[in-house]
Order: structure tokens, then C-alpha cells, then sequence
């Protein structure tokens, strides 16, 4: 009988991350009950109640009204409504309302949504230009707004980078943005629970958040949008949710998906003083042990997600190592889990100004609440030997061809 295989290092909680006791407790709670949220008898109140409830507990957490809150299937829809809604709705005030104005390195819930309205809905695309780190260029969003600000429909810039883990400078974005009359959406998926998080501080006007990044159950997310900004619907059914977003409401994933939202927020500070203790002992270990191995997004830890670590290794397929690694019982990730099987590299890296034979060989490192060192030593004992096989398969190629 073979023995079983022990425990993976699982360090890819970026992509999802399993769901924390409170929030399995209020799921398991509420499965056992029947109602839809829009009834009007007695189940279907105590439906729209659970959902209520969790309506408050989210807005408490993260800074807003409840009024603010609209549930959505997870963070894609919330994309998606923020940037098709915004630049939908500020076009029928003003026709000349037509530019989109987004980071090089969005996720792409944000950027295919946006390169979409170009292709199909008059829109005309402007892509701001990051630094070598990932971070936004204020400047270039400077004379974006004052060349063309009054034709400018939305500003999205993201809280934190999903694949780098560069802070954005939602302060002066939100500040340029304004002062010429222009809502910015911030998708905040990978920030809440790492680094504060609010709607009414950070004063953007719509925020994407997401139920599995944070502990809770898939299928779940939230648009969070300042009282009274309009937007117009991308799914049309029953009005739910204020005719914002239509589809009826799962209490039970609704309820979990706050539950997990509120224990991330109230622990964040020790939780990122743990992960990022983690981090940096294996940011330390691997620039040591592995020879070419590189650091992306910001080498200062206060102007990144403190469970991030984004390395590129030279000669190497982040393919290769991925799988190299996954055989050896530890689990990361080449990037965003969205794009993974696409051969091609990552368009954070290249709008960071990464070569792309350097690009195609980026893992991505990141750690969660279950995170221990046990991870970083696993990943250390499986790394540099992975490494050395994934060079010799790459020279061995070249020279084959």
C-alpha cells in the first residue's frame, strides 16, 4: 500500500483561500432554511432578513451604508457593473462622456470589460502607464484628466495588484479624478483583510470585493457604490437589489460571504504582521538559495500586499516550475489564476517593463490564515531543484532545435 501524500504547501491563497470557521459556521447555519428574499410570507421575511443582516455586517467592515451594498456572484460581475454600468450611465447624462481610463495592469474582469465598451459601445480606451514596480502613473493620469476631463466617463484603478502586490495611489487617483467631476472604481478583491479597506475614507465611489479571496464561499462578491451614483444595470430580471443588479439572493452565501469579510477586517493587523513575516523569510531564503531569481512589484514591504511575493526566474517556464513544484507538494502560482494554461506572459509583468523571456518565468508566492512557516520550508526544500530541471529542460530545447 502506498503511503499517502502529506500535506501540500498551499501558497496560491491570491487565487482563493479556504473558508474560515465563522463563515463555514453561518453557512451551515443557514442552508437548513427555505425562502427566497424577494417573498413576502413568513419564510421568504426571514429570507430577506438573513440577507439584511449581512447587508449591515459587510457595510460595517468595510466603511460604507448598507444602502451601498449590492450583492453580486463575485467580483467578475462586480467589475463588470461598475465599468459597463458607470460608463453607460454617464453617457446618457452626457454624450461626450466616452473615455474609459484604466491601469495597464487591471485584472482582467476590468480590462477585458473595458476593451469591450471600445470594441462594441463607442467607448474610447485610455490605458495608464505603470512603473517598473506596478504602480500607477500619477502623472500620466494628471494629463489625461486635464487634456481631456471632460470626456472622460470613469477612472478604475485597482486597491492592490493581484499579481505583484503594488499598492495603488487611490488618494491622489481619487483627488485628480474628482476635481474633474469623474467617479473612480477601485477593484479592492486581493486588499481586504491585508491592508485597510473603506468606502467613504478612501472616497472612491464604487469598490469590487469578493467572497472566496477572503474566506468565504465562491459564486459570492459585492459592488459597494457611494449613495448616489447611478448606474445602469448589466443583468435585467426581477430588480432585485434597487433594479441595480437582478437575480435572487442566496441568504446562506450572502451570510458567509459577511461573516468571512468581517472576521478578515477585524483581525487584519495581526493577520499581515503574520503573512508578512511569512513573506519576507521566503523572499529572503529564495533571493539566497536560487541564483537569478528576481523580485517584482515593490521591494519596500509597506507599499505592497503583505502576502505577496512575485519572483521571476531567469532561463526558466513559469509553467515548468509550477508543475516541477505541484509534484513536489507545494501549490503556487504563475499569476492570475484566470489566465493560467494561457501560454503567453503576464500583462502586468510587460507593463512593468519585463522582458518577455523573463516574464514567462514568474511564480507568484502568496500566503493566507492558514499559512505556517511549514509552507516556506517546503517551498525552500522543492524550489532550487525545480529550478535547475526547469533550466536544463529550456537549454535542452534549444539546443534539440
Amino acid at each position: 500500500m502506498s503511503s499517502p501524500r502529506p500535506r501540500a504547501a498551499y501558497l496560491d491563497h491570491a487565487a482563493t483561500t479556504p473558508m474560515r470557521p465563522a463563515a463555514l459556521t453561518a453557512l451551515t447555519a443557514a442552508l437548513g432554511h427555505t425562502g427566497n428574499p424577494s417573498s413576502l410570507h413568513t419564510a421568504g421575511r426571514a429570507a430577506r432578513r438573513t440577507v439584511e443582516e449581512a447587508r449591515e455586517r459587510l457595510a460595517a467592515a468595510l466603511g460604507a451604508r448598507p444602502s451601498e451594498v449590492v450583492w453580486t456572484a463575485g467580483g467578475t460581475e462586480a467589475d463588470n457593473l461598475a465599468v459597463k454600468g458607470l460608463f453607460w450611465a454617464r453617457r446618457t447624462q452626457d454624450r461626450a462622456r466616452r473615455r474609459v481610463v484604466v491601469s495597464a495592469v487591471e485584472h482582467h474582469a476590468v480590462l477585458d470589460p473595458a476593451f469591450w465598451l471600445a470594441e462594441h459601445a463607442g467607448a474610447e480606451l485610455v490605458l495608464l502607464p505603470v512603473d517598473r514596480d506596478g504602480v500607477v502613473e500619477v502623472e500620466a493620469l494628471r494629463a489625461e484628466l486635464e487634456a481631456n476631463g471632460d470626456t472622460v466617463a470613469l477612472v478604475s484603478v485597482m486597491w492592490a495588484n493581484n499579481e505583484v502586490g503594488a499598492l495603488q495611489p487611490l488618494d491622489d487617483v481619487v483627488t485628480l479624478a474628482h476635481r474633474h467631476g469623474v467617479p473612480v472604481h477601485a477593484d479592492a478583491v486581493q486588499a481586504v483583510g491585508q491592508v485597510p479597506v473603506g468606502l467613504a475614507a478612501s472616497g472612491v465611489d464604487a469598490l469590487t470585493v469578493s467572497g472566496h479571496k477572503v474566506g468565504g464561499p465562491g459564486a459570492t462578491g459585492a459592488l459597494l457604490t457611494r449613495r448616489g451614483l447611478e448606474l445602469t444595470p448589466v443583468l435585467h430580471g426581477g430588480g432585485q437589489e434597487r433594479g441595480v443588479r437582478s437575480g435572487t439572493l442566496d441568504p446562506a452565501l450572502i451570510t458567509a460571504f459577511a461573516a468571512a469579510v468581517d472576521e478578515a477586517v477585524a483581525g487584519r493587523e495581526a493577520h499581515a504582521a503574520r503573512v508578512g513575516a511569512l513573506r519576507d523569510d521566503l523572499v529572503r531564503r529564495v533571493l539566497a538559495q536560487v541564483p537569478g531569481a528576481t523580485l517584482r512589484g515593490p521591494a519596500d514591504a509597506a507599499r505592497r500586499l503583505p502576502g505577496n511575493a512575485h519572483l521571476t526566474f531567469a532561463g526558466c517556464e513559469g509553467d515548468s516550475l509550477l508543475y516541477l513544484l505541484d509534484a513536489a507538494g507545494v501549490e503556487v502560482s504563475t499569476g492570475s489564476a484566470c489566465q493560467a494554461g494561457v501560454p503567453r506572459p503576464s500583462h502586468v509583468l510587460l507593463a512593468m517593463g519585463v522582458g518577455e523571456d523573463d516574464a514567462r518565468g514568474a511564480l507568484r508566492f502568496s500566503f493566507g490564515h492558514p499559512s505556517t512557516s511549514d509552507d516556506v520550508d517546503a517551498a525552500l526544500a522543492a524550489l532550487p531543484g525545480a529550478v535547475e530541471r526547469a533550466r536544463a529542460a529550456g537549454l535542452s530545447s534549444l539546443v534539440d532545435a
